[in-house]
């Protein structure tokens, strides 16, 4: 098919094997392209844009088994399936600039069909290419973010180098109960190879049902697993439209200017006790009936209804209950939307359980299993991220019950189990080769980084060493990690040039050693780090950072524009800074605005660490770049990583008790490689049943310890977000708070609400202004720009 705007080819079959955009230079295919599969030896033709999967009465069909009957010209198509009493007709269209889908399925027998489950893929171009061109993964590949809605969802396919234009689809007719994935990946990690990691993500929209038998998930109540029963003679119809975008803003006015969808907007995540807002546009013709918010509180659903106090598109409204809450729009047509967004205990006592929690769970002490050790117990530095996250929360919060017994328990670790282990002989110029016959040097930032906050704690909490002893063994440790001619091997050399997550906290380290007169450290250590973002900065076109051992990877791209944007770099921080805006998510789902991964759940996902690093990442470079994009977008995200901490969440089947922690969540429903993983919580080695690399990586099975390298983003939030609030001025909205709320006085005066814990910093992005102040409100002035 072919029209001035879209070439569209189809395989024999009908199914969608290249979408493209006549005047789009690049030539992007915006679903997935069989060729590239065969090539590489992928066996997922039965998974192309347009095939389904269908169980009817209790027996499962795949549409590739189907022989179709397809028909059509230039400019649509129609593909006809048989499964028995049903038949099943999609129809494809070029209209204007979009393309039309329609998918209708009519019972022809005579006696009621039940449709258990029945999913669609639209297999957009969600791909990790095997390929070091880095750029071709940037530039010819998506992110995907679902808005999931009874009658409005709508996807949001982003380019990896945020580039336009992007891709989105719209849901017209019918209803929709959710969008799940299928992963199909390569990790070659074991045959010695870099990048090792290729994959690609296959959507499917789920318009009954979603899982075929118990594997799914117990407790989500938002999304519905509802079957579809057809009466004889009668027909259900879905219509979709794929239409090209440019900005996130353009994406919602297409979906509200074209299709007639709703937009409303709402924060992601309050604390109890505040006030959620709710601002609603709705398109032309649309008259709302009703609006309600519906939690769960024990067994049960509450839903209240909030009609009444809808007052010109706006709602304020106090949550009641902890947890997710819904938030459902029903429209006088029959139609319904809705949001969901996540009410919290107050983040304050959320990082003081955890905190609780690691010094009664987690440490070992003399007579442990492995003395004095933080479990889980693990050779790789990420595990030292619950002992850095004690030492911050307690400089912090001088609330924290026994914080002196708590930065005890981590000194008395880092001297007794951490130097011994990682160190030969306690020597840090010497780290220990806990892999084999090699050391990982990233695992040198993690406890670097522990030393270093030991430092920052007062003399009297610790018991075996003084603070400036903790700042010269960080210093020490540090410079082996990032200065190749401290390192003896090539492996060595190399690694200490990579960037990693130690863009966190370097610049304050060097600040302390040149303070305390360390100036070989400083010396060394300034030189390495110059080296490392000058290569970075000068090679910044080639977006090389983005390359880890994941063939594009957040953890690269992430730190690398925190590092570029912290040391100055500023026109390589706006280029890797454009890879971070198109990572984070935007949707209705607080959970699905995670930076965007898969490696960890096989799914769409929130990771806690790389999620919480990214959105680290993204609020110091829009903070140093005068960025809102990049600062909103970490806000977005850092709401998804708290809810791997959460314990008064409800749809999840993993609960938490409070201060316990998961690292990884399947935002995919159903997550079609593990349907049991749906919408959960967990730690990777879940996944060692399934055999091949994961029972390799865990070679012990799954050991229930989901939290063994979570720590080191909660650092980083306390940083970032749990002491700063920013505003700027919005050319639609007018003054905007990110991390807190802006109410307006009078005329140019404006009170700023801040939502951080532990609040020191309002920050005017603007004019880069900062006002320090420990109180959680400021008052700021429009007209000087000035706070007041």
């Amino acid at each position: 098919m072919k029209s001035e705007f879209l070439t569209v080819t189809q395989n024999k079959r009908g199914a969608i094997t290249k979408l493209q955009l006549n005047s789009d230079k690049s030539n992007m295919n915006w679903v997935i392209d069989p060729e590239y599969l065969e090539s590489l030896g992928y066996d997922d033709l039965d998974k192309l844009f347009g095939e389904f999967n269908i169980t009817v009465n209790g027996q499962k069909h795949r549409s590739i088994d189907q022989i179709p009957r397809v028909s059509g010209d230039d400019t649509h198509s129609t593909i006809e399936f048989k499964v028995g009493d049903l038949s099943l007709v999609q129809e494809f269209k070029l209209i204007g600039n979009s393309f039309k889908w329609d998918f209708t399925v009519k019972n022809n027998g005579q006696e009621d069909v039940t449709v258990n489950n029945l999913g669609v893929w639209v297999s957009l171009a969600y791909v990790m290419f095997r390929d070091k061109n880095v750029k071709r993964n940037a530039n010819q590949s998506v992110a995907v973010f679902p808005q999931i809605s009874k009658n409005y969802t709508k996807l949001a396919a982003v380019r990896r180098d945020n580039t336009s234009p992007n891709m989105g689809l719209y849901q017209t007719k019918g209803e929709v109960l959710s969008v799940g994935t299928f992963n199909d990946y390569t990790n070659r990690f074991f045959e010695n190879v870099s990048p090792s990691l290729d994959g690609m993500l296959f959507h499917e929209i789920v318009l009954a049902g979603g899982y075929d038998d118990d594997r799914r998930p117990h407790n989500d109540w938002i999304y519905p697993q509802n079957s579809l029963v057809i009466k004889p003679g009668e027909s259900r119809d879905w219509e979709f439209y794929l239409k090209p975008y440019t900005t996130q803003k353009d994406f919602y006015d297409i979906a509200t200017n074209y299709y007639n969808h709703p937009r409303f907007a709402f924060e992601p995540m309050i604390s109890q006790g505040a006030y959620q807002v709710f601002n609603i546009k709705l398109a032309k013709g649309q008259n709302l009936k009703r609006i309600s918010v519906r939690h769960k509180s024990g067994t049960h659903i509450i839903d209240q209804d909030m009609t009444d106090q809808l007052e010109n598109g706006r709602l304020v409204y106090e949550p009641q209950g902890l947890g997710e809450h819904q938030v459902v729009l029903e429209f006088d047509d029959g139609t319904v939307d809705m949001g969901v967004f996540n009410v919290m205990n107050s983040i304050n006592e959320l990082l003081q359980n955890r905190a609780d929690y690691v010094s009664e769970h987690s440490y070992a002490g003399a007579d442990g299993k492995v003395p004095y050790s933080f479990g889980p117990v693990s050779n790789q530095g990420e595990s030292i991220g619950k002992m850095t996250f004690i030492l911050q929360e307690c400089l912090l919060d001088d609330k924290v019950e026994n914080a002196d017994k708590q930065i005890a328990q981590v000194e008395e670790s880092a001297v007794k189990y951490v130097r011994p282990k990682w160190f030969e002989n306690g020597d840090f110029k010497k780290p220990a080769k806990l892999y084999g016959d090699f050391y990982r040097l990233m695992d040198l930032e993690y406890i670097a980084h522990m030393f270093y906050l030991l430092s920052k704690c007062p003399a009297s909490a610790l018991k075996l060493n003084q603070p400036n002893d903790y700042l010269s063994w960080a210093a020490q440790v540090f410079d082996v990690r990032v200065n190749p001619d401290l390192n003896d091997n090539e492996r060595g050399k190399t690694e200490a040039q990579m960037l990693g997550t130690y863009g966190l906290y370097i610049e304050d380290l060097l600040a302390d050693l040149k303070k305390s007169g360390l100036d070989k450290e400083y010396s060394e250590i300034s030189k390495s780090w110059k080296n490392v973002t000058d290569r970075l900065a000068a090679n910044s076109d080639s977006l090389e950072a983005a390359m880890t051992e994941h063939f594009f990877d957040n953890a690269g791209f992430g730190p690398a524009a925190g590092a570029l944007a912290l040391t100055g770099n500023t026109h390589a921080a706006m280029t890797y800074g454009e890879l971070l805006k198109a990572n984070i998510g935007f949707s209705n789902d607080f959970r699905s605005q995670s930076p965007d991964r898969w490696w960890e759940a096989l799914s769409y996902m929130i990771h806690a660490l790389w999620g919480g690093l990214t959105a680290a990442s993204a609020q110091i470079a829009g903070e140093k770049l005068q960025d809102p994009e990049l600062v909103e977008a970490a806000y977005r995200a850092t709401g998804a990583v708290l809810y791997m901490y959460d314990s008064n969440a409800t749809a999840t089947d993993r609960m938490l008790e409070p201060g316990d922690a998961a690292s990884t969540y399947s935002i995919a429903g159903p997550n079609l490689n593990r349907p049991d993983l749906s919408r959960n919580r967990f730690g990777q080695s879940i996944f060692a049943s399934d055999g091949g690399i994961f029972a390799r990586l865990f070679p012990d099975g799954y050991t229930g310890e989901d939290d063994w390298d979570m720590g080191e983003e909660l650092v980083a939030f306390l940083n970032g977000f749990g002491q700063k609030t920013y505003i700027y001025k919005d050319p639609d909205k007018g003054l905007t708070a990110v991390n807190g709320r802006v109410k307006k006085l009078v005329d140019n005066h404006y009170e700023i609400q801040s939502f951080a814990p532990y609040i020191s910093e309002y920050i005017y992005l603007d004019d880069n202004q900062v006002f320090e102040s420990h109180k959680d409100k400021a008052l700021f002035n429009l007209a000087t720009r000035k706070f007041e």
